[in-house]
Formats: structure tokens, C-alpha cells, sequence
């Protein structure tokens, strides 16, 4: 196949009158399709149906220790949630905390409890100027919201293969102004990669200039591979386990949740630190509220553990359910790899990733190419992320950066959306290669 670049004049007139008749016959369908943001499906959603149920009617949904569930207290969340989500994260119950439905909720009051308080005996970072908090890119958009809400300037760090330039980091961090850095470690928003044994390593041994420095390591997709139990499936070095070994064991705040395990709105969350970072969270937290939701809670342990086959095998049944999400997952990546590779190899106008979990496929188009492919998608029915929102303050630099969250449609649907989405961007990459010999 010809590239667009090696392609006449002539020839690329050609393809774009092709190609806009293509595209005029997608508009005609008026289809709405979504592939905005990586929301489960509602056959995901389906898959925990069952979880409503699982508390028994005629019995109080006491926890393992006894406790009432329906009452106050218990602040740092029941014992069985805390070893779930501490199995998830990889870490001692002892150093979770369990929360409601939203982890982002919780890395929003962790910043700002910062702000208001000051960590590890410092000064509020409200009090302190010129605050800075890393974020690689691209990356999670509502990470860069969070810190930019509260007033710090956001610093982009370049995602390299094996997870973010390790050598800006370590450069960075000997400012006392850089206070944090965004982390989604495993299977990364949006280009699904898993941090290296190294780059791990170099996180854990960090030596920040500023005492109150955290890492946010936001473990969305900790157990969210696409392929369980093959090789095609990405290992993460356990970050307590590196920062204990490096002695440093107060640097990391990990986060996550059940947000695409069981339902998005009605999961629970945790996070997990040293017990100095628990401590100092628990204080604050005992005054905003008297206790979370134990009984849903609960509702997931047993839930997972009737899937596991009993008491006490969460875990277990934490695994069948994500082979069984994996199962209505993968085919959707494999469908949306396989249109790209049929319209777009070869012609030199874009590449993307191949995750093998997590929830999103990063396409890089032509630089200055993105936010036309994405208007001229919308205006065919088709809505995907806004260009620009994968980078700190909506700019990506080369305005190339798109990406696709291939969960929530149908399989039909999603195949459907991906062939506009490369008619979209031939259309604006001959578009822009017209105008540049003009």
C-alpha cells in the first residue's frame, strides 16, 4: 500500500473525493455512538447482578469481627473488604483503607488534605508557592483536573515505552515546589502500559527536595487483563515492595477501586499507604464522616467470595468474574485493532497501541490532525474524547493524540464507530497534506 506522503497531488484529490462520499454515506445512518470514556457495558454490569442478593434477608450482615455493618464506625472499612482491596493492590490488609464507590474521590480529599493541612508535619502547600505536581502524558485527564483545581501548575513528563521518563522525574523532584506525580501504573490511561521492573524502581528510591512529595499511584487496572492467565498478560513490581526495600517506605499513596469490577456507580475504593500516611489520613477523615458504606462492603466480599466457592475465597472469585469481563472485553480491542490495521496500515497517517488490559487504545494521528478527525467523527454521529483532554490543560502539543475506549458499545456498534473513525482521519490527514503542498 502507497502512502498518503508518497501519493500525487492528483492521486490524493482522488482518494479525498472517495473518501468524502464514504463519510457523507456514514452521516445519512444518523447513528449516535459513544466511545468517549471507558464506561463498563451493560452486559459487564450484568455479570454482578447477582451481588444485590447475596446478603441474606432473615441474618444481620455482621463482618468477620462481628461488627454491625449497618452501624456506625469502623472508619478504616471492615477486615474483609481491607484484605480484598489489599490483595487487589498487592499490599497487607493492615496498610488499606476501604472507601466508597470512587477512588477518585479519594486522591481529590488526599490533595486536598494537603492543601488545608500539610503533610508529615509540613506546612499547608496551600501556604507554599509556586506548587507543581507531574503528570505524564498522555494520561488521565481527571488526574491533571484534580491538581489544576487546586491551583498547581501541572507539569507534563513524557510516556516513554516502559512508563515515564524516569530522568525528568528525578530532575524535577529536586525542585521543593514539584509536590506529586499522577501514576496509572498498570495498563496505563490511554496507552495500556505497565511500568517496568526499573521504572518502578527509580519511583521507589526517589529522594524529592520536598519532604510532603507523594506518588498518586492510581492502580486502576491492577486485575484488568485482557488475556488472564496467558503470557500475553503484563507484570507490575509492587511499589510498597520496592519502597520498603529502598527504605522509603512513606513516598506512595496507591489507589483503586470496583468501578469496572462490579458496578461503576456502587463499587467501593481503597487506598493504601504506610502506616505514618494512614495515620495521618485516618485523623481527618474520622472528622468528615463516622464511617463509609460497610454494607456494600460487605455485598462485595460475599459476592465474591459465592463466585469463589465460599468463605474467605474472594480472591479466588475475583478472578473467575475478571476472566468472565475479559471474555466480553477482548474482542472489542481485537475488533477495533483489526479496522485500524484494514484501513490504516501502510498508509503512514497513524499508529496505536495493542494493550493487552486496561480499558483504552491510544492512537497517535498525524501532529495537527487529532481535534479535525474528532469534530468531523462528532458531526457524523460518532463521539469520542475531546482532542487534547489526554494532556494537562487540554494541550497536547502535536494535536495528535486519540483515544478510544472500545467498552461501552456494542460489538457491532464499536465496529461500526471505528470504520468513521478511519474514514475520519484519512479525510484530515489528506486534507492537511493538500494544504501543505498548496
Amino acid at each position: 500500500m502507497v502512502s498518503y506522503q508518497e501519493m500525487s497531488y492528483t492521486d490524493l484529490k482522488a482518494k479525498l473525493a472517495e473518501l468524502q462520499a464514504e463519510y457523507a454515506a456514514f452521516q445519512s445512518r444518523g447513528q449516535k455512538l459513544n466511545m468517549a470514556r471507558g464506561k463498563p457495558s451493560p452486559n459487564q454490569l450484568d455479570e454482578a447482578l447477582s451481588m444485590l442478593s447475596v446478603l441474606p434477608d432473615d441474618q444481620r450482615p455482621l463482618d468477620s469481627s462481628g461488627e454491625d455493618t449497618r452501624n456506625y464506625g469502623t472508619i478504616r472499612g471492615i477486615p474483609e473488604a481491607r484484605t480484598l482491596m489489599g490483595g487487589i493492590l498487592g499490599v497487607p490488609a493492615e496498610n488499606v483503607m476501604v472507601g466508597n464507590n470512587a477512588s477518585l474521590n479519594l486522591m481529590y480529599d488526599q490533595v486536598a488534605r494537603a492543601m488545608l493541612f500539610g503533610i508529615a508535619g509540613c506546612k499547608p502547600q496551600s501556604e507554599q508557592r509556586n506548587r507543581r505536581f507531574l503528570c505524564p502524558a498522555p494520561g488521565y485527564d481527571r488526574h491533571f483536573a484534580i491538581s489544576a483545581a487546586f491551583g498547581y501548575q501541572n507539569i507534563p513528563i513524557p510516556m516513554l515505552e516502559d512508563g515515564p521518563d524516569m530522568d525528568q522525574v528525578e530532575q524535577y523532584i529536586s525542585d521543593p515546589a514539584v509536590k506529586g506525580i499522577w501514576c496509572v501504573p498498570k495498563y496505563s490511561n490511554p496507552q495500556g502500559i505497565t511500568y517496568s521492573e526499573q521504572v518502578v524502581r527509580r519511583f521507589a528510591a526517589l529522594q524529592p527536595a520536598a519532604p510532603d512529595f507523594r506518588i498518586y499511584w492510581d492502580n486502576a487496572y491492577a486485575v484488568h487483563d485482557l488475556y488472564p492467565g496467558s503470557a500475553e498478560t503484563d507484570h507490575l513490581l509492587n511499589l510498597k515492595t520496592a519502597s520498603d526495600e529502598a527504605q522509603n517506605p512513606d513516598i506512595w499513596l496507591m489507589f483503586a477501586s470496583t468501578s469496572k469490577i462490579s458496578f461503576a456507580g456502587g463499587g467501593i475504593s481503597a487506598i493504601a499507604s504506610s502506616e505514618a500516611n494512614l495515620a495521618e489520613i485516618e485523623a481527618h477523615i474520622s472528622i468528615q464522616t463516622i464511617g463509609p458504606d460497610k454494607v456494600n462492603q460487605l455485598r462485595h466480599v460475599r459476592w465474591l467470595e459465592s463466585l469463589g466457592g465460599g468463605a474467605g475465597l474472594a480472591l479466588p472469585g475475583l478472578k473467575r468474574h475478571m476472566q468472565n469481563l475479559a471474555a466480553l472485553l477482548a474482542p472489542k480491542f481485537q475488533a477495533v485493532d483489526k479496522i485500524l490495521a484494514q484501513d490504516l496500515d501502510g498508509l503512514g497517517v497513524a499508529s496505536w497501541t495493542k494493550p493487552r488490559g486496561g480499558y483504552f487504545i491510544s492512537l497517535e494521528a498525524l501532529p495537527g490532525t487529532a481535534k479535525r478527525t474528532i469534530a468531523l467523527a462528532k458531526d457524523a454521529g460518532v463521539v469520542l474524547t475531546e482532542a487534547g483532554a489526554t494532556w494537562p490543560s487540554g494541550n497536547d502539543p502535536l494535536d495528535s493524540n486519540i483515544r478510544i475506549a472500545p467498552s461501552y458499545p456494542s460489538l457491532e456498534e464499536l465496529e461500526q464507530a471505528s470504520q468513521l473513525l478511519t474514514i475520519c482521519l484519512r479525510l484530515a490527514a489528506i486534507e492537511q497534506l493538500l494544504q501543505e503542498r498548496v
